[in-house]
């Protein structure tokens, strides 16, 4: 049979022709099959504070921003000395310490695969090789022993910024754990103040209950005076002893919340609950005023660790896309080894059992199934929803500060309220024991008077603790001494906002 070959039935000129129509299109192919990364960008951006409408609710007053000591300003040197055990004993900072460590630890490793990596090994074989099998006569049904070192060395050039990126994605993930340490210590410091606060409230409010039960207790002997007099009957006597063992029950509950929350602040002090019995009555002053600093809103961004914390955490994801995004160029290594390689021990180091390996290695992704372009659509997910979470902590900051701010107000506004009103009704109570003693009113009248003055007394000595306890809160609300600006942890506001928000959108 006669085999006809295609330059005879094409002319050579139309042969050449075909081929390199053919060739074209295999390369069209091959470049249309190259993964990229085309249409896959985000137009998330974070916000800027002064967009942020807030000069009604947070004015500037002209203070000052809470300093690392803003609790030496209460007036007790206690409560300075028990945030310090705290920051040094709470296992919480202890983890966001760990954290740390760890974030640091992953800079190590990230930054190793910038540079060279070096390593030798060495093996000893013995082998019966088969005398049926690739090696003949004599090798082949003999034991040989073959011993083999090499020492290797490899470099990634990481010329498309892949390892660079990893790395600086992990130095940023390290700041935002440093930011997350001093989040910790502020909400410690602050949990602290406000325990201790609590504990002064009791106090206080123990004492308002010791002096009830001295004012019944002269009721009461009021009262005798009155039964043997045949003025009031055993109903006026029962009812005065009565009055005196609720006030003392009252102070019996209130003892045990005191043992309550001396436990609370040994937990915060990271210590067992013995140590919250050792600790000395409260002597906090409720009256200091903490005023606003001016420029808030902008100004925030640096001052509350949780923002810096978001805003590093951006910082992050950027990197993070950087290297996703370098994923779909050419990956090219450098690798080189040299060592010996031979039978026996004769003629291992010599010259002729030399072994050298030297050559790039190229990796170029052609064809993924989408891989490459869904990990890079799932890092700008983490983008936008940092860059979301980033704005959520922006606001929620602001509405901290003018919430207390407003809380403090209208509390002012019911502190002068309720002293007029404590102030009439212990004149009413004074009168009234005055009337009830010459025998010129009944002993309810008493006991009216004596109910609204206690708990106007009651409502006077919650709101002058609250008050305390929101400017507690609103120094937290406003960093609790921390300064981003003073520390590594600092990041220009404009320039940075417009650089990520850029690198989000481009492609």
């Amino acid at each position: 049979m006669k085999h006809l070959s295609l330059s005879a039935l094409w002319p050579a000129s139309q042969l050449r022709r075909a081929q390199s129509a053919v060739a074209a299109a295999v390369a069209a192919l091959a470049v249309a099959g190259c993964a990229n990364y085309a249409g896959i960008s985000s137009d998330k951006q974070i916000t800027a504070p002064e967009t942020l409408e807030s000069t009604q609710s947070v004015p500037a007053q002209g203070g000052q921003w809470p300093s690392l000591d803003w609790a030496k300003q209460f007036g007790d040197p206690q409560l300075p000395q028990l945030i310090d055990e705290a920051l040094a004993g709470n296992p919480s900072i202890a983890q966001a310490q760990a954290r740390i460590a760890k974030a640091s630890a992953y800079i190590e490793s990230s930054r190793s695969s910038l540079y060279p990596h070096v390593e030798a090994k060495y093996s000893w074989t013995r082998e019966l090789y088969s005398a049926n099998a690739l090696f003949p006569p004599p090798y082949g049904g003999t034991w040989y022993s073959e011993n083999n070192v090499l020492a290797s060395a490899s470099w990634d050039l990481d010329l498309w910024g892949k390892n660079r990126s990893r790395l600086n994605m992990a130095v940023s993930q390290q700041k935002a754990a440093e930011a997350d340490m001093q989040q910790a210590r502020v909400t410690l410091a602050a949990s602290v103040a406000r325990t201790y606060n609590q504990l002064a409230l009791l106090y206080a409010l123990r004492d308002v209950t010791q002096r009830e039960i001295s004012n019944r207790e002269n009721v009461g002997r009021i009262t005798s005076g009155r039964v043997t007099a045949g003025l009031d009957t055993n109903v006026e006597q029962r009812t005065a002893e009565g009055n005196v063992a609720t006030s003392q029950t009252n102070l019996s509950e209130l003892d045990g919340q005191i043992q309550s929350v001396r436990y609370q602040l040994a937990a915060l002090l990271g210590k067992g609950p013995d140590r919250g019995l050792q600790i000395a009555n409260p002597l906090i002053n409720p009256d200091i005023n903490v005023a606003l600093p001016d420029n808030v809103p902008a100004d925030l961004i640096a001052r509350r660790p949780d923002i810096v914390a978001s805003r590093w955490q951006i910082e992050a994801a950027t990197h993070n896309i950087k290297e996703a995004k370098a994923e779909f160029f050419p990956d090219i290594n450098l690798a080189a080894g040299f060592g010996f390689d031979a039978f026996g021990w004769g003629r291992f180091l010599t010259a002729s059992s030399r072994q050298i390996q030297a050559g790039p290695a190229i990796h170029l992704p052609i064809f993924d199934a989408g891989a490459l372009r869904a990990q890079l659509k799932g890092r700008y997910a983490d983008f936008e929803s940092d860059v979301a979470n980033y704005n959520q902590t922006l606001i929620n900051a602001l509405n901290d500060v003018a919430t207390n701010i407003a809380a403090i107000r209208a509390l002012d506004r019911q502190m002068a309220d309720a002293q007029r009103a404590l102030a009439a009704a212990t004149s009413a109570y004074q009168l009234s024991v005055i009337r009830y003693k010459a025998g010129l009113s009944p002993q309810l009248q008493v006991l009216t008077a004596d109910q609204n003055r206690l708990a106007n007394e009651q409502t006077v000595t919650n709101l002058r603790l609250k008050r305390s306890d929101l400017q507690i809160a609103l120094i937290q609300a406003l960093g609790g001494g921390f300064d981003a600006t003073s520390t590594d942890l600092a990041i220009d506001g404009s320039g940075q906002r417009q650089a990520v928000n850029q690198q989000a959108a481009s492609h």
